[in-house]
């Protein structure tokens, strides 16, 4: 017995009616990437193509907008153009993202801080360490890398950091460094490294409120693993 295609379904199964009747809230994830793939293969509908590919990568969004268009093509059905189109959608949920923190200019919780950095440093090969300055109502007044490294370590000068605030008139400052590895958890280094600075900071009554490590869509935050 054949399969049905979507064209078959009833009205109210089929992604993009649905969507047109209730939202995208009514939308499972294998439904919204069926959207995007438009149609599966011989033997798949998009939405059973779609739910193949999420179960393939443990049903994560995250670990799909990491695989690159050479991963996505081993899947039948999906060539370049369909493999583009998905990744394409990714990246415009990730810059909008981005683009919502930039308008507020303010750092409100660490995952506003995540995704401040994310853009910059998230997704690089290699090691950079970034400090943001904010006034006592959290907008940013500025931000710079102090320094980078290779793929598992950055020399930081805390005196350039101290420099910078003062200049700026900060009252707090947040500082970021990526893991190109992924492995997010601290190492002693940066234990001890944020230990400095927070003493350092300190003594000129400015506030280290935060320390986060990035890679790509995710981050650790000192401040709510409760060890700054």
């Amino acid at each position: 017995m054949s399969k049905l295609t979507i064209t078959q379904w009833g009205v109210s199964d089929r992604p993009r009616e649905k969507y047109l009747s209730n939202g995208f809230s009514h939308l499972s994830d294998a439904e919204l990437i069926a959207i995007l793939l438009r149609n599966g293969s011989s033997n798949e509908s998009a939405v059973e193509l779609s739910k193949s590919i999420l179960n393939k990568h443990d049903n994560s969004l995250n670990k799909i907008a990491d695989l690159s268009v050479k991963q996505l093509t081993q899947f039948n059905g999906v060539g370049h153009v369909k493999a583009i189109t998905l990744l394409t959608a990714f990246e415009l949920g990730r810059r909008r993202t981005v683009e919502k923190i930039k308008d507020q200019d303010r750092i409100l919780s660490p995952q506003d801080l995540c995704h401040f950095m994310q853009d910059k440093n998230g997704f690089k090969p290699h090691e950079e360490f970034w400090a943001i300055y904010v006034n006592q109502n959290s907008n940013i007044l500025g931000s710079q890398m102090i320094g980078q490294g290779g793929l598992t370590a950055t020399s930081v000068d805390i005196r350039l950091i101290i420099k910078t605030a003062l200049e700026l008139s900060a009252t707090g400052l947040f500082v970021c460094h990526n893991h190109p590895s992924g492995q997010l958890k601290p190492s002693q280094a940066d234990k001890t490294l944020t230990q400095q600075l927070k003493e350092a900071t300190n003594l000129l009554n400015i506030q280290l409120l935060d320390h986060v490590i990035v890679y790509k869509d995710s981050c650790y935050s000192f401040f709510e693993e409760d060890i700054l």
